[in-house]
Parts: structure tokens; C-alpha cells; sequence
């Protein structure tokens, strides 16, 4: 599928700003153009003027917010501590100007903040940064936030977890507009395995690389890992952690975001679908993963991933384990 005509695409940077909320969506877009994609991607600010990202980095804007024209998607990205302050009044008015006639309008990590306080998420379906997701639920009481996703897609928006989600989302709008082959070229050149799906958890097993080493879930969590099909009730947790059951409880909380038991089916879920990539059948992947049936293990894929494992194991075999956009979140 070829796109008909230059789509520009407008991201907002200002002070603070982290850089791979931009970065990530800009490269993607770049690689796109390389293999058949026509976009336009442009640096916008408040005023137009340059902006220090939050690892001290100078980023150069092109147009300020007011003069920017004709955008097909804009994509608003998050900062460090922002959702700790009071909301910049020229950020908050810039977001307003962007959004008030594109197509597309995208956030990434904490940018849902902005787009919740000028209040284009009211009554949608959103997400944010898994350790900020209480606050914006307090925050902005009318919108369902959904905790445990990727990148979630409300009509013509779609708000994306943190830092590398970014990548994924914007991914996925490849594939929206240029079409699946192109998508799967982008990643393949920037070197990412498979695009993540929006419907896959942002608490995944990667999240064990930020457990500090001296934790003692980290212990856990590299049994968990070794053998994903091990007994794993709330005491054997807890033994293995050598911490007693409350503890362990806080501990995921406070260090993962996320209760024991999930975490295990997090884990559980990566495996199966390692195992199916390898070529195990349903039933195969479901022991050897910890699920223990078919039946069990096509529940849970149906609920958390948004397809039958069946169904998922074809799109891999296609290369197509994306899934879209709009997936059900």
C-alpha cells in the first residue's frame, strides 16, 4: 500500500522534554521514507524557539505552535517530572493550537497528561507510564485508563505507555498508513525483533532489567525466568524471595507496578509465545510455559495478547505480529 501524498507530521518539543519520546517516533518515520513512505517530520515549540531535552541535549525547532499549518498528526511526548508541576501555560496552549484540526493526534509517556488536562481524552479509552498511572487516574477522573497496554488507539488518538512504546506506536502508524511490508522493513533496519502489539503489557519481562540487583525480588524473578512453569503460589514467591508474603506484595508494588501473581503470568505469556515462535504446538507451549492446558493458555492469549495463540502464531509465521493500531485494548 503506498501512501497518496507527503503526510507531515508535527512533534512537539519544550523544555524538559524527553529526548527518545521524540527521537524514536522521528527515526521510525525516517526509516519509513527510505523503503517507500512519504512523511514530513517537523520540530515544533511553543514559540519556535530551541529547547533543552531533558538529558541536556539542544533541540532546534523549526515553527512555533501558532505558525505551524497543516498537520496530518501531531505527537505530543512526555518529561521527566512534569506531571510534578503545574502544566506550562505556552505548553499547554501549544497543545491546544496542534490539536485543533489534524487527522492523527499521538502521545507518548506523560504527553497523555497534556492531552487529558486540554481535554481530548474525556470519556476515551488511554494509557500513560505504568508508575504515573494512579495519579492520572485521580487526575483526570473521565478517562478509562488502561494500566497494562502498550499503546492504546480512541478514535482518531492514541496515547502510548513510555519511552520505547513510542517506537511502537509509531510503528504502528507505518502501518497504518504505508502498509504492513513496509512496517516490518523499518523494524528489521532498526534492528527490533517484532513490533510489540498495543494489547501487550507494558509490565513485561523486560521490566526485570530495572529491578536493582541487590532487590530481593530480583532473585524472583530469575527463578520465574529460568523456569516459568515452576509452582509460583504467593509462599513459594516469598520463600524464594526469603521475604514473608506482605513484604512481597509491597515489593511488586512499589518496584514493578504490578501484583506477584501477574507478574508470573506475564512471564508465562512471553514463554509460550518464545516457544511457539520455535515451533511448539498449543498444547506444548501451554506446559512447558507453565500454563498447564490448551484451553488455558488460548483464555489467556485471547485476554491479554488479543488473539488466540493460533491465530498469533500465524502473524509471526507471516511476520506480521503487530497486530494494528486498533487492536482492543
Amino acid at each position: 500500500m503506498a501512501m497518496a501524498a507527503i503526510q507531515r507530521m508535527g512533534i512537539l518539543v519544550y523544555d524538559d522534554v524527553t529526548m527518545i519520546d521524540v527521537a524514536g517516533p522521528a527515526d521510525v518515520f525516517s526509516h519509513a521514507n527510505a523503503f517507500g513512505a512519504r512523511y514530513e517530520t517537523v520540530l515544533i515549540s511553543p514559540d519556535g524557539g530551541s529547547v533543552r531535552a531533558s538529558n541536556g541535549l539542544t533541540l532546534t525547532a523549526g515553527l512555533a505552535a501558532a505558525d505551524a499549518g497543516a498537520l496530518d498528526t501531531i505527537i505530543i511526548p512526555g518529561a521527566y517530572g512534569m506531571v510534578t508541576r503545574p502544566f506550562d501555560d505556552s505548553v499547554m496552549s501549544a497543545v491546544t493550537d496542534l490539536t485543533a484540526h489534524v487527522r492523527r493526534i499521538a502521545s507518548v509517556c506523560t504527553g497523555s497528561f497534556l492531552l487529558a488536562q486540554a481535554g481530548l481524552l474525556d470519556f476515551r479509552r488511554a494509557t500513560t507510564h505504568w508508575t504515573q498511572v494512579e495519579l492520572f487516574r485521580r487526575a483526570f477522573p473521565r478517562v478509562r485508563v488502561l494500566p497494562d497496554s502498550l499503546f492504546v488507539r480512541d478514535g482518531d488518538i492514541i496515547t502510548s505507555a513510555g519511552v520505547s512504546s513510542g517506537i511502537d506506536l509509531a510503528l504502528a502508524i507505518v502501518e497504518d498508513d504505508a502498509g504492513a511490508e513496509i512496517a516490518r522493513k523499518v523494524a528489521r533496519q532498526m534492528v527490533i525483533f517484532l513490533q510489540r502489539p498495543g494489547t501487550q503489557s507494558q509490565f513485561s519481562a523486560p521490566s526485570r532489567e530495572h529491578i536493582p540487583s541487590d532487590s530481593p525480588l530480583r532473585r524472583l524473578t530469575d527463578a520465574v525466568a529460568a523456569d516459568p512453569a515452576g509452582r509460583y503460589s504467593l509462599a513459594d514467591m516469598a520463600s524464594i524471595a526469603r521475604v514473608s508474603v506482605r513484604t512481597l506484595t509491597r515489593l511488586f508494588h512499589d518496584e514493578i507496578g504490578t501484583t506477584p501473581s501477574r507478574y508470573v503470568e506475564l512471564i508465562r505469556i512471553e514463554a509460550a509465545q518464545t516457544l511457539l515462535q520455535e515451533g511448539a504446538t498449543v498444547a506444548v507451549a501451554a506446559e512447558r510455559s507453565g500454563f498447564g492446558s490448551a484451553e488455558t493458555l488460548r483464555r489467556v492469549f485471547v485476554s491479554r495478547v488479543g488473539s488466540s495463540p493460533s491465530v498469533y502464531l500465524e502473524r509471526v509465521r507471516s511476520g506480521d505480529a503487530a497486530g494494528s493500531v486498533g487492536s482492543p485494548a
